[in-house]
């Protein structure tokens, strides 16, 4: 482990157990920018990590998607391989789906302290000419960021419809190896890849916002 991030991880358990900060979550904050790592940059860092992890997940609903179009056009053979590799897409999506909701929470949560420490700051300038300007730059910085975070919940929300969906078809599979299982999810079909498209177009501008939001943060 490179030293400073040994100095890192020291200064979050001494904190934690002396009781030296708030939080976990200060102690953590604060042991960063110790070696000059600062809740904004985190919030970049943690940007990127999400639109990662939305990549990942657009990949794995597209797998799904896929799989699911090669059931619909099922003409013979083992239907149990046929559910066992649905089934583990839909694992798949369902890990990659929890990754994307953690990572908005962790942008959400180091947002909130940087744009909490911003305001308190504030106060302590002299100068009210560099006030107004810090002031109004804050403003700025949370309306984009307000508009990032609307957009990735707003894509988040479309994920548990899918999982649901794609759950009943892996089950009702699972409970009907036979023509009549295949025909009932071809009847589901179109809804869900219909759903899943709108999803994926979601996720696509909530990447593209957060590289805006990105490509600003690097820029002030």
């Amino acid at each position: 482990m490179p030293l400073k991030y040994l100095k890192v991880y020291v200064l979050i358990v001494a904190c934690v157990i002396l009781g030296g900060c708030k939080s976990a979550q200060n102690a953590y904050y604060s042991a960063w920018e110790q070696v000059g790592v600062h809740k904004r940059d985190i919030l970049v860092d943690r940007v990127e990590d999400t639109q990662a992890s939305q990549q990942a997940s657009q990949q794995e609903f597209q797998n799904a998607l896929e799989r699911l179009s090669v059931l619909i056009d099922f003409d013979g053979g083992e239907l149990k391989n046929v559910y066992e590799q649905l089934n583990s897409d839909y694992e798949a999506s369902l890990k990659a789906a929890e990754s994307v909701s953690d990572n908005i929470n962790k942008v959400e949560s180091v947002a909130d302290a940087l744009f909490e420490e911003w305001q308190t700051e504030l106060e302590q300038f002299t100068n009210p000419k560099l006030r107004r300007s810090s002031e109004k730059t804050l403003l700025q910085t949370q309306q984009q960021y307000n508009k990032l975070l609307r957009s990735m919940r707003k894509s988040e929300a479309k994920m548990q419809p899918v999982l649901d969906s794609m759950k009943d078809n892996v089950l009702y599979l699972k409970h009907n190896l036979n023509a009549q299982a295949i025909a009932a999810i071809k009847g589901e079909f179109s809804s869900l890849k219909r759903d899943i498209q709108s999803l994926i177009t979601d996720m696509n501008r909530s990447i593209a916002d957060s590289t805006s939001f990105i490509e600003q943060m690097n820029k002030d």
